[in-house]
């Protein structure tokens, strides 16, 4: 069940209250056990087909609710309907909350509310589909209480002053965003990020462009306002969000060494885009046997979870780039589970892991296909010759043709007249027979 929270201290969140109202087929209730002010007496319920909804209203700000989530009934997911403010014009944004440092704006200091980084990837694609023409869709790092909300909890807000807060268009937009998250909340491919500014561009193009999802994000300000960084706090950041892996904006050597320490790894943005939503045991078994996506590993669209790791056939790889390069790196992608690569991914590496041995003799399939284009091809059980007829300079020179345009009428296939001879060009052609080894 998914758990709306109100504030009447807050203009905005009273307006996305009477939209969530309007837009969806709401059950009233009465709940005399609890006060008016902290959500009780008048509220509401709506079942869909994925889940349920409880919409509560409280007199407090949405910062100063500790462990909200009681006065609803068990509850999955807390979302605070909100405003924003700042000078960033019409804006749909969502957040989580705690305080890295300091608790200047609720909570308590170095404590961090536990994460929903699925729900907050669902409700940003939600946002992006139901802004109203000139609102931007964002996203912020971790700045404010509630710390101890209960359950997993995100803010969804209205901003960013009184023209939007009053914006009914907005204010729908927000509560259709809300009413279509989905009751599963939980997934398994989640981040925190550490660094940049207040509303973090690189962890939004995570969330928005890869199949992750990102939980608590430390910002610059963030990790000032910790003075000397608290290793419990980092830790927080982690366990709360339920992710094992870090990216860093910025270069923070001693932020790197206390992840470390701590037991999680820091990956870069280029290692989320080439994971993707491959299966991550895979992808570390991967990385034992050919190296690191930051080294170079690459994945291709081999499948399976047994895969042998083996030569390329770099002599027949080298002598297809030429005819199509493009050709030659989608037959190793279409073949392959993984390769390793150099010039940072651009240029194809040595070694490959195979799901079976018909994908290596499929590649091979290819690559002779390729050479096919350009030589005569002979295939043995071991290599295989290709035999390419050439513009022979010293048997032109022989036959009395003079350096210049000759030369060149006669590479490109075209006879000569030289004192009255007309020269072939097959009589100034020599062949060369080179054999390439299938191993390596």
């Amino acid at each position: 069940m998914i758990a709306i929270v109100a504030s009447r201290a807050d203009c905005a969140s009273e307006l996305i209250r009477e939209h969530l109202l309007d837009v969806a087929d709401w059950r009233a209730r009465e709940d005399p056990a609890r006060p008016d002010s902290e959500g009780g007496s008048t509220y509401h319920t709506l079942e869909t087909e994925t889940t349920s909804f409880e919409l509560r209203t409280f007199e407090a700000w949405h910062l100063e609710l500790e462990g909200v989530a009681e006065a609803f009934s068990e509850p999955d997911l807390v979302v605070f309907a909100s405003r924003h403010s700042g000078e960033t014009g019409p804006l749909l944004t969502a957040h989580f909350t705690g305080n890295f440092g300091p608790a200047e704006f609720g909570g308590e200091e170095g404590e961090l509310a536990a994460a929903a980084p699925a729900a907050h990837k669902r409700l940003l694609e939600n946002f992006r589909e139901h802004a109203p023409d000139g609102y931007e869709v964002g996203m912020e790092c971790t700045h404010h209480g509630p710390t101890s909300v209960g359950v997993p909890s995100l803010f969804a807000e209205l901003g960013s002053d009184e023209a939007q807060w009053e914006d009914d268009a907005g204010a729908r937009a927000l509560a259709r965003s809300v009413l279509d998250l989905e009751g599963g909340a939980h997934q398994e491919r989640q981040v925190v990020a550490f660094g940049g500014g207040h509303y973090v561009p690189r962890p939004e193009r995570v969330v928005r462009e890869t199949p992750w999802a990102v939980g608590h994000i430390g910002a610059d300000w963030c990790l000032e306002a910790m003075g000397a960084l608290d290793p419990d706090v980092i830790r927080q950041a982690f366990e709360q969000s339920g992710a094992e892996l870090a990216v860093i904006d910025g270069d923070r050597p001693e932020l790197e060494s206390v992840i470390e320490e701590l037991g999680y790894r820091v990956v870069g943005e280029t290692w989320l885009r080439e994971v993707g939503d491959r299966d991550l045991e895979l992808v570390e078994r991967l990385e034992s046997e050919l190296g690191s996506v930051e080294e170079g590993l690459r994945f291709g669209e081999g499948e399976g979870e047994a895969f042998a790791v083996e030569p390329l056939p770099v002599e027949l790889l080298e002598t297809a780039r030429p005819i199509d390069s493009e050709a030659v790196r989608g037959a190793v992608e279409r073949h392959t589970v993984a390769f390793d690569t150099t010039e940072n991914g651009s240029e194809i590496g040595e070694r490959a892991a195979f799901a079976g041995a018909n994908d290596r003799e499929a590649l091979l399939d290819d690559f002779v296909a390729l050479l096919d284009r350009e030589y005569e091809v002979e295939r043995g059980s071991e290599d295989i010759r290709i035999r390419e007829r050439a513009f022979d300079p010293e048997k032109a020179a022989t036959l009395g043709v003079p350096e210049g345009p000759a030369f060149g009428k006669l590479a490109s296939g075209e006879a000569v007249e030289v004192d009255g001879r007309t020269i072939e060009p097959e009589a100034v052609t020599s062949e060369r027979v080179r054999e390439l080894s299938y191993r390596a």
